[in-house]
């Protein structure tokens, strides 16, 4: 038991660091929204405006998790075998930064400058075809530099880093084609995070803490939020024996290849059990939004 409490207690200040950091970042940026509120604000699947500062806000508050968690670890008798027991050591802490603020980066950079014609590999692909350089594509290739850098910071064979980077790529992608209704992306996260709760406390409570903005239809994550968390996740599986991470990449990549034919949100809908996880903490459909200011 004395072996796991210095993990438990790095996880318990990675989560509440994350939670508190990614509340305080919201309400910060809601009351200065860099570029101004136009900027942030974006129409939802309702047709009612939603800001996009809670991306940066995750993201922000799940590095600044990290960060505590490295703290607490490195401050503590975590370097034994209880912080070897859960993958927690500098490496892989720093490529789980490097990979958040790089995919939360390029993702803020679409969320901003992208017009959302092209969707999709396929689309941004075939716009390159025809000499199109899209915001997506260019997101596509920077997250994708960024797994291989965060791959590489966390070292191993030649086999394992590109295996990584595959993680941490397609996680942040993943997870971004699941923002398309309140709180789906956050459940979907939760989902995959809890398992592994030690290493993933901080994007799971940094997530958490934004949960209520989302679900009430204030707030979506958009790429900034949705590509971090994606991210970060991916990195966080780099602790998984081999065949684990290759069965993961094979069902990312599987996942990613559907939802090219495959629309999501009609499967969910289709199916009662998930249709109720992902209405669960919704508001009906003929209710009022809740138009009170953050943090009220």
């Amino acid at each position: 038991m004395s072996e796991r409490r210095p993990g438990r207690l790095a996880a318990l200040a990675a989560g509440a660091t994350a939670a508190g950091t990614a509340r305080l970042a919201y309400s910060a940026l809601n009351r200065r929204p860099p570029g101004g509120v136009k900027t942030w604000s974006r129409t939802n699947h309702r047709g009612e405006p939603v800001t996009l500062l809670e991306g940066p806000a995750v993201a922000v508050g799940a590095i600044a998790g990290v960060l505590a968690q490295a703290g607490v670890r490195a401050a503590g008798s975590g370097q034994g075998r209880a912080a070897r027991r859960g993958g927690s050591s500098p490496r892989a802490e720093s490529a789980m930064i490097l990979a958040a603020v790089g995919a939360a980066a390029f993702g803020a950079y679409d969320d901003l400058a992208g017009s959302g014609d092209r969707r999709g590999f396929g689309g941004h692909l075939g716009a390159l075809r025809h000499g199109e350089v899209t915001t997506g594509a260019v997101k596509l290739g920077g997250i994708g530099a960024t797994g291989i850098l965060s791959a590489a910071v966390t070292g191993g064979p030649a086999a394992d880093i590109i295996i990584n980077a595959g993680l941490v790529a397609g996680g942040a992608n993943l997870l971004n084609l699941f923002d398309l209704r309140p709180g789906r992306a956050i459940k979907v996260a939760v989902a995959v995070g809890a398992p592994g709760a030690i290493g993933t406390a901080a994007p799971v409570a940094a997530a958490l803490a934004l949960l209520p903005e989302d679900l009430g239809e204030r707030a979506m994550l958009g790429d900034a939020g949705a590509n971090a968390l994606g991210a970060l996740l991916g990195a966080r599986a780099a602790a998984l024996p081999r065949p684990a991470r290759l069965a993961l990449l094979a069902g990312i990549a599987g996942l990613t290849a559907a939802s090219e034919k495959v629309s999501f949100t009609k499967v969910i809908e289709r199916t009662p059990a998930l249709r109720w996880l992902d209405m669960l903490g919704r508001r009906p459909a003929n209710q009022v939004p809740d138009l009170a200011p953050p943090d009220e």
